[in-house]
Protein backbone atom coordinates (compact mmCIF):
# COMPACT_ATOMS: atom_id res chain seq x y z
CA UNK A 1 0.00 0.00 0.00
CA UNK A 2 1.33 3.36 -0.95
CA UNK A 3 2.45 5.78 1.74
CA UNK A 4 3.54 9.38 1.22
CA UNK A 5 7.32 9.69 1.27
CA UNK A 6 6.88 12.74 3.47
CA UNK A 7 5.99 10.53 6.42
CA UNK A 8 9.27 8.66 6.39
CA UNK A 9 11.62 8.67 9.38
CA UNK A 10 14.59 9.47 7.12
CA UNK A 11 12.97 12.68 5.90
CA UNK A 12 14.52 15.31 8.08
CA UNK A 13 11.87 18.08 8.27
CA UNK A 14 9.11 15.68 9.32
CA UNK A 15 10.97 13.29 11.57
CA UNK A 16 9.94 14.92 14.83
CA UNK A 17 13.53 15.99 15.56
CA UNK A 18 15.06 19.45 15.78
CA UNK A 19 16.43 19.78 12.25
CA UNK A 20 16.49 23.55 12.05
CA UNK A 21 20.26 23.56 11.71
CA UNK A 22 20.47 20.81 9.06
CA UNK A 23 21.07 22.13 5.55
CA UNK A 24 19.24 19.98 2.93
CA UNK A 25 21.81 21.18 0.40
CA UNK A 26 24.74 19.93 2.48
CA UNK A 27 27.05 17.19 1.30
CA UNK A 28 25.78 13.69 2.05
CA UNK A 29 22.19 14.67 2.80
CA UNK A 30 20.82 13.45 -0.55
CA UNK A 31 21.18 9.81 -1.51
CA UNK A 32 22.41 8.76 -4.95
CA UNK A 33 18.95 7.98 -6.35
CA UNK A 34 17.64 11.35 -5.09
CA UNK A 35 20.54 13.16 -6.77
CA UNK A 36 19.92 11.27 -10.02
CA UNK A 37 16.25 12.29 -9.99
CA UNK A 38 17.08 15.97 -9.45
CA UNK A 39 19.89 15.98 -12.00
CA UNK A 40 17.62 14.81 -14.83
CA UNK A 41 16.43 17.93 -16.77
CA UNK A 42 13.90 16.02 -18.92
CA UNK A 43 10.53 17.74 -19.34
CA UNK A 44 8.80 14.37 -18.80
CA UNK A 45 10.00 12.31 -15.83
CA UNK A 46 8.41 9.19 -14.42
CA UNK A 47 9.45 7.45 -11.19
CA UNK A 48 8.35 3.98 -10.11
CA UNK A 49 9.46 3.61 -6.52
CA UNK A 50 9.36 1.49 -3.43
CA UNK A 51 7.94 2.89 -0.25
CA UNK A 52 10.14 4.98 2.01
CA UNK A 53 12.74 5.89 -0.56
CA UNK A 54 12.64 9.70 -0.22
CA UNK A 55 11.74 10.71 -3.77
CA UNK A 56 8.92 13.11 -2.84
CA UNK A 57 11.26 14.76 -0.33
CA UNK A 58 13.86 15.29 -3.05
CA UNK A 59 11.18 16.60 -5.43
CA UNK A 60 10.13 19.15 -2.81
CA UNK A 61 13.72 20.40 -2.57
CA UNK A 62 14.02 20.72 -6.35
CA UNK A 63 10.67 22.51 -6.64
CA UNK A 64 11.67 24.99 -3.94
CA UNK A 65 14.83 25.86 -5.87
CA UNK A 66 12.82 26.29 -9.09
CA UNK A 67 10.10 28.49 -7.56
CA UNK A 68 12.67 30.65 -5.76
CA UNK A 69 14.62 31.26 -8.98
CA UNK A 70 14.14 34.11 -11.46
CA UNK A 71 12.61 33.24 -14.82
CA UNK A 72 15.98 33.81 -16.50
CA UNK A 73 17.42 31.10 -14.24
CA UNK A 74 14.63 28.62 -15.01
CA UNK A 75 12.15 29.71 -12.36
CA UNK A 76 8.54 28.62 -12.70
CA UNK A 77 5.33 27.86 -10.81
CA UNK A 78 4.90 24.38 -9.31
CA UNK A 79 1.58 22.56 -8.84
CA UNK A 80 1.59 19.48 -6.61
CA UNK A 81 -1.31 17.04 -6.97
CA UNK A 82 -1.35 14.26 -4.38
CA UNK A 83 -4.00 11.61 -3.89
CA UNK A 84 -5.05 13.07 -0.50
CA UNK A 85 -5.40 16.56 0.94
CA UNK A 86 -2.90 15.83 3.72
CA UNK A 87 -0.16 15.07 1.24
CA UNK A 88 -0.60 18.46 -0.39
CA UNK A 89 -0.25 20.20 2.96
CA UNK A 90 2.80 18.18 4.01
CA UNK A 91 4.47 18.80 0.67
CA UNK A 92 3.97 22.56 1.02
CA UNK A 93 5.27 22.50 4.60
CA UNK A 94 8.39 20.68 3.46
CA UNK A 95 8.94 23.25 0.71
CA UNK A 96 8.51 26.04 3.29
CA UNK A 97 11.21 24.40 5.41
CA UNK A 98 13.57 24.22 2.44
CA UNK A 99 12.89 27.87 1.58
CA UNK A 100 14.84 28.93 4.66
CA UNK A 101 17.98 27.48 3.10
CA UNK A 102 17.28 27.99 -0.61
CA UNK A 103 15.81 31.51 -0.54
CA UNK A 104 17.12 32.50 2.90
CA UNK A 105 13.61 33.66 3.74
CA UNK A 106 10.57 32.64 5.72
CA UNK A 107 7.88 31.34 3.36
CA UNK A 108 4.56 31.16 5.23
CA UNK A 109 2.06 28.50 4.19
CA UNK A 110 -1.20 30.03 2.96
CA UNK A 111 -4.54 28.30 2.61
CA UNK A 112 -6.77 29.62 -0.16
CA UNK A 113 -9.37 28.65 -2.76
CA UNK A 114 -7.93 27.66 -6.10
CA UNK A 115 -10.15 28.54 -9.06
CA UNK A 116 -10.39 25.61 -11.42
CA UNK A 117 -11.61 27.08 -14.69
CA UNK A 118 -13.15 24.38 -16.83
CA UNK A 119 -13.21 24.25 -20.59
CA UNK A 120 -16.96 24.92 -20.63
CA UNK A 121 -16.38 28.31 -18.96
CA UNK A 122 -17.62 27.33 -15.51
CA UNK A 123 -15.41 27.54 -12.42
CA UNK A 124 -15.05 25.34 -9.36
CA UNK A 125 -13.14 26.35 -6.26
CA UNK A 126 -11.06 23.74 -4.47
CA UNK A 127 -9.03 24.04 -1.28
CA UNK A 128 -5.31 24.58 -1.83
CA UNK A 129 -2.11 25.50 0.02
CA UNK A 130 0.71 27.62 -1.32
CA UNK A 131 3.92 29.46 -0.57
CA UNK A 132 4.97 32.49 -2.61
CA UNK A 133 8.51 33.66 -3.36
CA UNK A 134 10.09 37.01 -4.15
CA UNK A 135 10.76 35.63 -7.63
CA UNK A 136 7.06 36.01 -8.35
CA UNK A 137 6.53 32.22 -8.56
CA UNK A 138 4.65 29.98 -6.16
CA UNK A 139 4.28 26.36 -5.12
CA UNK A 140 0.67 25.20 -4.85
CA UNK A 141 -0.50 22.00 -3.19
CA UNK A 142 -3.96 21.08 -4.43
CA UNK A 143 -6.36 19.12 -2.24
CA UNK A 144 -7.88 17.31 -5.20
CA UNK A 145 -7.34 16.88 -8.90
CA UNK A 146 -8.47 19.94 -10.86
CA UNK A 147 -10.88 19.22 -13.71
CA UNK A 148 -8.79 21.33 -16.08
CA UNK A 149 -5.23 20.13 -15.58
CA UNK A 150 -4.48 21.48 -19.03
CA UNK A 151 -5.04 24.97 -17.64
CA UNK A 152 -2.08 24.71 -15.26
CA UNK A 153 1.13 26.28 -16.54
CA UNK A 154 4.46 25.39 -15.00
CA UNK A 155 5.75 22.22 -13.40
CA UNK A 156 3.07 19.70 -12.42
CA UNK A 157 3.96 17.01 -9.90
CA UNK A 158 1.53 14.07 -9.68
CA UNK A 159 2.37 12.06 -6.58
CA UNK A 160 1.17 8.49 -6.00
CA UNK A 161 -0.38 8.64 -9.46
CA UNK A 162 -1.44 4.97 -9.34
CA UNK A 163 -3.79 5.77 -6.45
CA UNK A 164 -5.65 8.70 -7.97
CA UNK A 165 -9.34 8.16 -8.55
CA UNK A 166 -9.17 8.81 -12.30
CA UNK A 167 -5.62 7.74 -13.07
CA UNK A 168 -6.02 7.45 -16.83
CA UNK A 169 -7.73 10.83 -17.15
CA UNK A 170 -4.97 12.51 -15.13
CA UNK A 171 -2.21 10.98 -17.20
CA UNK A 172 -3.97 11.84 -20.46
CA UNK A 173 -4.52 15.47 -19.50
CA UNK A 174 -1.02 16.39 -18.34
CA UNK A 175 0.60 15.89 -21.73
CA UNK A 176 -1.05 19.07 -23.05
CA UNK A 177 1.09 21.07 -20.63
CA UNK A 178 4.14 20.52 -22.81
CA UNK A 179 2.76 22.83 -25.51
CA UNK A 180 3.57 25.89 -23.39
CA UNK A 181 6.87 24.56 -22.05
CA UNK A 182 5.58 22.94 -18.90
CA UNK A 183 7.19 19.99 -17.19
CA UNK A 184 5.60 16.87 -15.75
CA UNK A 185 6.78 14.76 -12.83
CA UNK A 186 4.89 11.51 -12.20
CA UNK A 187 5.84 9.64 -9.03
CA UNK A 188 4.18 6.53 -7.61
CA UNK A 189 4.37 3.20 -5.88
CA UNK A 190 2.71 0.46 -7.92
CA UNK A 191 -0.98 -0.42 -7.53
CA UNK A 192 -1.44 -3.56 -9.62
CA UNK A 193 -0.15 -4.59 -13.01
CA UNK A 194 -3.37 -3.55 -14.76
CA UNK A 195 -3.26 -0.02 -13.32
CA UNK A 196 -2.81 2.76 -15.93
CA UNK A 197 0.38 3.85 -14.13
CA UNK A 198 2.02 0.49 -14.83
CA UNK A 199 0.67 0.45 -18.37
CA UNK A 200 2.19 3.92 -18.94
CA UNK A 201 5.57 2.59 -17.80
CA UNK A 202 5.26 -0.37 -20.17
CA UNK A 203 4.38 1.92 -23.11
CA UNK A 204 7.24 4.29 -22.26
CA UNK A 205 9.65 1.38 -22.31
CA UNK A 206 8.37 0.47 -25.76
CA UNK A 207 9.19 3.98 -26.93
CA UNK A 208 5.59 5.11 -27.30
CA UNK A 209 6.16 8.04 -24.89
CA UNK A 210 9.15 10.26 -24.22
CA UNK A 211 9.21 9.87 -20.45
CA UNK A 212 12.60 9.62 -18.78
CA UNK A 213 12.12 6.52 -16.65
CA UNK A 214 13.52 6.19 -13.14
CA UNK A 215 13.18 3.26 -10.78
CA UNK A 216 14.24 2.92 -7.17
CA UNK A 217 13.36 0.00 -4.93
CA UNK A 218 13.70 -0.26 -1.18
CA UNK A 219 16.90 -2.26 -1.68
CA UNK A 220 18.29 0.50 -3.90
CA UNK A 221 17.60 3.05 -1.18
CA UNK A 222 19.17 0.82 1.48
CA UNK A 223 22.26 0.45 -0.69
CA UNK A 224 22.40 4.23 -1.04
CA UNK A 225 22.39 4.85 2.72
CA UNK A 226 18.75 4.87 3.85
CA UNK A 227 19.50 3.05 7.11
CA UNK A 228 22.31 5.46 7.97
CA UNK A 229 19.95 8.42 7.50
CA UNK A 230 17.35 6.79 9.74
CA UNK A 231 20.02 6.54 12.42
CA UNK A 232 21.02 10.16 11.84
CA UNK A 233 17.50 11.39 12.46
CA UNK A 234 16.98 9.14 15.48
CA UNK A 235 20.31 10.04 17.02
CA UNK A 236 21.51 6.43 16.89
CA UNK A 237 24.85 4.98 15.92
CA UNK A 238 24.60 2.80 12.77
CA UNK A 239 26.03 -0.70 12.91
CA UNK A 240 26.05 -3.81 10.75
CA UNK A 241 23.98 -5.77 13.26
CA UNK A 242 21.54 -2.90 13.64
CA UNK A 243 21.14 -2.63 9.88
CA UNK A 244 20.38 -6.34 9.48
CA UNK A 245 17.82 -6.24 12.31
CA UNK A 246 16.18 -3.09 10.89
CA UNK A 247 16.00 -4.55 7.36
CA UNK A 248 14.54 -7.84 8.59
CA UNK A 249 11.96 -5.99 10.69
CA UNK A 250 10.74 -4.05 7.67
CA UNK A 251 10.34 -7.18 5.54
CA UNK A 252 8.75 -9.23 8.34
CA UNK A 253 6.10 -6.54 8.84
CA UNK A 254 4.38 -7.95 5.73
CA UNK A 255 4.06 -11.43 7.24
CA UNK A 256 3.27 -13.95 4.52
CA UNK A 257 1.87 -11.37 2.11
CA UNK A 258 4.70 -11.57 -0.40
CA UNK A 259 2.76 -9.83 -3.17
CA UNK A 260 2.15 -6.73 -1.04
CA UNK A 261 5.80 -6.71 0.09
CA UNK A 262 7.15 -7.00 -3.45
CA UNK A 263 4.79 -4.32 -4.76
CA UNK A 264 5.37 -1.78 -2.01
CA UNK A 265 9.09 -2.27 -1.52
CA UNK A 266 10.54 -3.76 -4.70
CA UNK A 267 8.49 -2.17 -7.52
CA UNK A 268 6.88 -5.46 -8.60
CA UNK A 269 3.19 -4.78 -9.30
CA UNK A 270 0.65 -7.32 -8.14
CA UNK A 271 -0.87 -9.54 -10.78
CA UNK A 272 -4.33 -8.38 -11.79
CA UNK A 273 -5.12 -6.16 -8.84
CA UNK A 274 -4.15 -3.17 -6.80
CA UNK A 275 -5.06 -1.67 -3.45
CA UNK A 276 -8.19 0.47 -3.75
CA UNK A 277 -7.93 2.33 -0.42
CA UNK A 278 -4.58 3.79 0.64
CA UNK A 279 -3.60 3.84 4.28
CA UNK A 280 -3.18 7.63 4.19
CA UNK A 281 -6.66 8.04 2.74
CA UNK A 282 -8.23 6.20 5.67
CA UNK A 283 -5.99 7.71 8.34
CA UNK A 284 -6.95 11.25 7.37
CA UNK A 285 -10.55 10.40 8.31
CA UNK A 286 -9.69 8.51 11.51
CA UNK A 287 -10.30 9.77 15.04
CA UNK A 288 -9.47 8.03 18.31
CA UNK A 289 -12.17 7.15 20.81
CA UNK A 290 -14.82 5.85 18.42
CA UNK A 291 -16.04 2.55 19.92
CA UNK A 292 -15.28 -0.70 18.12
CA UNK A 293 -17.03 -3.39 20.17
CA UNK A 294 -16.27 -7.08 19.75
CA UNK A 295 -18.46 -9.97 20.88
CA UNK A 296 -16.95 -13.41 20.26
CA UNK A 297 -17.91 -16.82 21.58
CA UNK A 298 -16.76 -20.44 21.01
CA UNK A 299 -18.38 -22.28 18.13
CA UNK A 300 -20.30 -24.63 20.44
CA UNK A 301 -21.97 -21.66 22.18
CA UNK A 302 -24.98 -21.95 19.89
CA UNK A 303 -25.96 -25.06 21.88
CA UNK A 304 -25.80 -23.23 25.22
CA UNK A 305 -29.32 -22.81 26.63
CA UNK A 306 -28.19 -19.67 28.45
CA UNK A 307 -26.82 -17.89 25.38
CA UNK A 308 -29.70 -15.39 25.12
CA UNK A 309 -29.52 -14.45 28.77
CA UNK A 310 -25.73 -14.08 28.56
CA UNK A 311 -26.00 -11.99 25.42
CA UNK A 312 -28.66 -9.83 27.09
CA UNK A 313 -26.39 -9.11 30.05
CA UNK A 314 -23.56 -8.26 27.66
CA UNK A 315 -25.80 -5.96 25.63
CA UNK A 316 -26.96 -4.02 28.69
CA UNK A 317 -23.46 -3.67 30.11
CA UNK A 318 -21.59 -2.91 26.88
CA UNK A 319 -23.85 -1.45 24.20
CA UNK A 320 -26.58 0.36 26.10
CA UNK A 321 -24.19 2.98 27.58
CA UNK A 322 -22.86 3.73 24.09
CA UNK A 323 -26.38 4.04 22.66
CA UNK A 324 -27.61 6.18 25.55
CA UNK A 325 -24.70 8.62 25.10
CA UNK A 326 -25.53 9.38 21.44
CA UNK A 327 -27.04 12.78 20.55
CA UNK A 328 -30.78 12.34 20.18
CA UNK A 329 -31.31 14.95 17.45
CA UNK A 330 -29.09 13.55 14.68
CA UNK A 331 -30.13 10.94 12.09
CA UNK A 332 -28.55 7.47 12.10
CA UNK A 333 -28.06 4.86 9.37
CA UNK A 334 -26.39 1.47 9.43
CA UNK A 335 -25.01 -1.34 7.30
CA UNK A 336 -24.25 -4.95 8.13
CA UNK A 337 -22.01 -7.52 6.50
CA UNK A 338 -23.28 -10.87 7.74
CA UNK A 339 -21.04 -13.72 8.87
CA UNK A 340 -21.67 -16.76 10.99
CA UNK A 341 -18.56 -18.88 11.54
CA UNK A 342 -15.89 -18.32 8.87
CA UNK A 343 -16.18 -14.53 8.71
CA UNK A 344 -17.06 -11.73 11.05
CA UNK A 345 -20.52 -10.21 11.17
CA UNK A 346 -20.02 -6.44 11.28
CA UNK A 347 -22.64 -3.75 11.99
CA UNK A 348 -21.50 -0.21 11.17
CA UNK A 349 -23.55 2.73 12.52
CA UNK A 350 -23.20 6.26 11.13
CA UNK A 351 -24.72 9.45 12.56
CA UNK A 352 -24.89 12.70 10.62
CA UNK A 353 -22.84 15.61 11.96
CA UNK A 354 -24.58 18.95 12.74
CA UNK A 355 -22.87 20.57 9.72
CA UNK A 356 -24.77 18.07 7.53
CA UNK A 357 -21.60 17.66 5.47
CA UNK A 358 -20.19 14.58 7.19
CA UNK A 359 -21.29 11.30 8.70
CA UNK A 360 -19.57 10.16 11.90
CA UNK A 361 -19.09 6.53 12.83
CA UNK A 362 -20.60 6.15 16.30
CA UNK A 363 -20.24 2.39 16.62
CA UNK A 364 -18.77 -0.60 14.85
CA UNK A 365 -19.92 -3.92 16.27
CA UNK A 366 -18.01 -7.09 15.36
CA UNK A 367 -19.68 -10.44 16.06
CA UNK A 368 -17.65 -13.65 15.76
CA UNK A 369 -19.19 -17.12 15.91
CA UNK A 370 -22.49 -15.69 17.16
CA UNK A 371 -25.61 -17.85 16.47
CA UNK A 372 -28.31 -16.66 14.08
CA UNK A 373 -30.94 -16.04 16.76
CA UNK A 374 -28.61 -13.99 18.95
CA UNK A 375 -27.46 -11.91 15.97
CA UNK A 376 -31.07 -11.06 15.15
CA UNK A 377 -31.83 -10.02 18.70
CA UNK A 378 -28.70 -7.88 18.94
CA UNK A 379 -29.50 -6.13 15.66
CA UNK A 380 -33.11 -5.45 16.66
CA UNK A 381 -32.19 -4.14 20.11
CA UNK A 382 -29.39 -1.98 18.73
CA UNK A 383 -31.43 -0.37 15.98
CA UNK A 384 -34.48 0.11 18.21
CA UNK A 385 -32.26 1.99 20.65
CA UNK A 386 -30.61 4.30 18.12
CA UNK A 387 -32.02 7.82 17.69
CA UNK A 388 -33.67 8.89 14.44
CA UNK A 389 -32.73 5.79 12.42
CA UNK A 390 -33.50 6.50 8.77
CA UNK A 391 -32.13 3.67 6.65
CA UNK A 392 -30.27 0.38 6.79
CA UNK A 393 -28.65 -1.87 4.19
CA UNK A 394 -28.01 -5.50 5.08
CA UNK A 395 -25.98 -8.16 3.34
CA UNK A 396 -28.55 -10.63 1.98
CA UNK A 397 -26.17 -13.12 0.40
CA UNK A 398 -26.05 -16.72 1.62
CA UNK A 399 -26.71 -17.04 5.35
CA UNK A 400 -27.42 -13.33 5.58
CA UNK A 401 -30.61 -13.58 3.53
CA UNK A 402 -32.85 -14.78 6.38
CA UNK A 403 -31.30 -12.19 8.74
CA UNK A 404 -31.88 -9.32 6.30
CA UNK A 405 -35.39 -10.54 5.51
CA UNK A 406 -36.31 -10.56 9.21
CA UNK A 407 -35.12 -6.97 9.53
CA UNK A 408 -37.15 -5.97 6.48
CA UNK A 409 -40.24 -7.64 7.95
CA UNK A 410 -39.73 -5.71 11.16
CA UNK A 411 -39.10 -2.22 9.76
CA UNK A 412 -40.47 -2.36 6.23
CA UNK A 413 -39.09 -2.41 2.71
CA UNK A 414 -38.71 1.36 2.50
CA UNK A 415 -36.42 1.50 5.51
CA UNK A 416 -34.44 -1.72 5.01
CA UNK A 417 -32.69 -2.78 1.82
CA UNK A 418 -31.69 -6.44 1.44
CA UNK A 419 -28.53 -6.17 -0.67
CA UNK A 420 -27.32 -9.11 -2.74
CA UNK A 421 -24.11 -7.40 -3.74
CA UNK A 422 -22.73 -8.10 -7.20
CA UNK A 423 -19.68 -6.76 -9.02
CA UNK A 424 -22.00 -4.22 -10.63
CA UNK A 425 -23.27 -3.09 -7.21
CA UNK A 426 -19.68 -2.71 -5.98
CA UNK A 427 -18.75 -0.80 -9.14
CA UNK A 428 -21.43 1.77 -8.34
CA UNK A 429 -21.08 2.10 -4.57
CA UNK A 430 -17.40 1.55 -3.81
CA UNK A 431 -16.28 4.65 -5.79
CA UNK A 432 -18.81 6.72 -3.81
CA UNK A 433 -17.53 5.22 -0.58
CA UNK A 434 -13.91 5.88 -1.56
CA UNK A 435 -14.79 9.48 -2.43
CA UNK A 436 -16.09 9.90 1.13
CA UNK A 437 -12.57 9.25 2.39
CA UNK A 438 -11.01 11.49 -0.22
CA UNK A 439 -13.06 14.53 0.76
CA UNK A 440 -13.39 13.58 4.45
CA UNK A 441 -17.13 13.20 4.37
CA UNK A 442 -16.84 10.22 6.74
CA UNK A 443 -15.25 9.93 10.20
CA UNK A 444 -14.00 6.46 11.18
CA UNK A 445 -12.27 4.77 14.14
CA UNK A 446 -8.49 4.92 14.33
CA UNK A 447 -7.82 1.17 14.27
CA UNK A 448 -5.39 -0.96 12.30
CA UNK A 449 -8.03 -3.66 11.70
CA UNK A 450 -10.18 -1.19 9.80
CA UNK A 451 -7.21 -0.24 7.60
CA UNK A 452 -6.39 -3.92 7.13
CA UNK A 453 -9.95 -4.69 5.97
CA UNK A 454 -10.01 -1.83 3.49
CA UNK A 455 -6.63 -2.87 2.10
CA UNK A 456 -8.29 -6.10 1.00
CA UNK A 457 -10.45 -4.21 -1.49
CA UNK A 458 -8.55 -4.59 -4.75
CA UNK A 459 -8.90 -3.01 -8.15
CA UNK A 460 -9.40 -5.91 -10.58
CA UNK A 461 -9.71 -5.05 -14.27
CA UNK A 462 -10.75 -1.54 -13.34
CA UNK A 463 -13.39 -2.61 -10.77
CA UNK A 464 -13.17 -2.87 -6.97
CA UNK A 465 -13.41 -6.40 -5.60
CA UNK A 466 -12.54 -8.26 -2.41
CA UNK A 467 -9.25 -10.16 -2.31
CA UNK A 468 -9.54 -13.90 -1.84
CA UNK A 469 -6.88 -14.25 0.85
CA UNK A 470 -7.66 -13.72 4.53
CA UNK A 471 -5.40 -11.82 6.92
CA UNK A 472 -4.87 -11.87 10.69
CA UNK A 473 -6.39 -9.11 12.77
CA UNK A 474 -5.20 -7.62 16.06
CA UNK A 475 -6.94 -10.43 17.95
CA UNK A 476 -5.10 -13.09 15.96
CA UNK A 477 -8.31 -14.19 14.22
CA UNK A 478 -8.79 -14.19 10.42
CA UNK A 479 -10.42 -11.24 8.65
CA UNK A 480 -11.75 -10.97 5.12
CA UNK A 481 -12.47 -7.29 4.59
CA UNK A 482 -15.63 -7.55 6.70
CA UNK A 483 -15.67 -3.98 8.02
CA UNK A 484 -15.02 -2.65 4.50
CA UNK A 485 -18.20 -4.34 3.26
CA UNK A 486 -20.17 -3.09 6.28
CA UNK A 487 -18.74 0.38 5.65
CA UNK A 488 -19.79 0.55 2.01
CA UNK A 489 -23.26 -0.70 2.98
CA UNK A 490 -23.53 1.94 5.72
CA UNK A 491 -22.39 4.68 3.34
CA UNK A 492 -24.89 3.55 0.71
CA UNK A 493 -27.56 3.73 3.45
CA UNK A 494 -26.43 7.27 4.28
CA UNK A 495 -26.76 8.32 0.64
CA UNK A 496 -30.23 6.73 0.50
CA UNK A 497 -31.24 8.61 3.64
CA UNK A 498 -30.01 11.87 2.11
CA UNK A 499 -32.25 11.26 -0.89
CA UNK A 500 -35.39 10.12 0.93
CA UNK A 501 -35.15 9.92 4.74
CA UNK A 502 -37.60 7.50 6.35
CA UNK A 503 -37.62 7.10 10.11
CA UNK A 504 -38.01 3.53 11.32
CA UNK A 505 -41.26 2.09 12.66
CA UNK A 506 -41.94 -1.60 13.07
CA UNK A 507 -44.73 -2.90 10.86
CA UNK A 508 -47.94 -3.59 12.82
CA UNK A 509 -47.95 -7.27 11.82
CA UNK A 510 -44.38 -7.73 12.94
CA UNK A 511 -45.09 -5.84 16.16
CA UNK A 512 -48.06 -8.04 16.96
CA UNK A 513 -46.03 -11.16 16.27
CA UNK A 514 -43.26 -10.05 18.60
CA UNK A 515 -45.69 -9.08 21.37
CA UNK A 516 -47.39 -12.45 21.12
CA UNK A 517 -44.08 -14.26 21.17
CA UNK A 518 -42.83 -12.38 24.24
CA UNK A 519 -45.95 -13.36 26.12
CA UNK A 520 -45.36 -17.01 25.24
CA UNK A 521 -41.64 -16.99 26.05
CA UNK A 522 -41.60 -15.63 29.59
CA UNK A 523 -39.06 -17.17 31.94
CA UNK A 524 -36.61 -18.04 29.15
CA UNK A 525 -38.65 -20.82 27.59
CA UNK A 526 -38.45 -21.23 23.83
CA UNK A 527 -41.45 -21.04 21.55
CA UNK A 528 -41.96 -21.29 17.81
CA UNK A 529 -43.50 -18.61 15.68
CA UNK A 530 -45.85 -19.47 12.84
CA UNK A 531 -42.84 -19.46 10.51
CA UNK A 532 -41.31 -22.31 12.48
CA UNK A 533 -38.25 -20.25 13.53
CA UNK A 534 -37.22 -20.49 17.17
CA UNK A 535 -37.52 -17.26 19.16
CA UNK A 536 -35.94 -16.40 22.49
CA UNK A 537 -36.89 -14.43 25.58
CA UNK A 538 -37.90 -10.78 25.68
CA UNK A 539 -34.69 -9.51 27.28
CA UNK A 540 -34.14 -7.04 24.44
CA UNK A 541 -37.16 -5.02 25.40
CA UNK A 542 -39.31 -5.31 22.27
Amino acid sequence: MAEPDLLLPDLLPLAGEDTSDIDPLGDGILMAHQRAWLADPSPLKLMEKGRRTGITWAEALDDTIVAASARSAGGDNVFYIGDTKDKGLEFIRTCAHFARFVAVAIAPVEEYLFEDRREDGESKFIAAYRIRFASGFQIVGLSSRPANIRGLQGIVVIDEAAFHKDVLEVLSAVNALLIWGGKIRIISTHNGDDNPFNLLIADARKGLYDYALHRVSFDDAVGNGLYERVCLVRGEQPSDDGKRAWYDRVLRSYGGNAEARDEELFCVPRKGSGVYFTRAMIRQCAEPGIPVVRFARPEAWYLDDGRLEEAGDWFRETLEPIIDALPKDRPCVFGQDFGRDGDLSVIWVLQREPDRQRWRTVLILELRRIPFDVQEYVLFALVDGLPMVQHGKLDARGNGQAHAEAAQQRWGTAAIDCVKATQEWYAIHFPEYRAAYEDRSIIVPDTEDLVLDHRQVQLVKGRPAMAEARVRGADGEPRHGDSAIAGVLAWAAAMAAEDAPIEFTASSRRRENMDAFEEASQGGAFAAESTGRARGTSWLGY
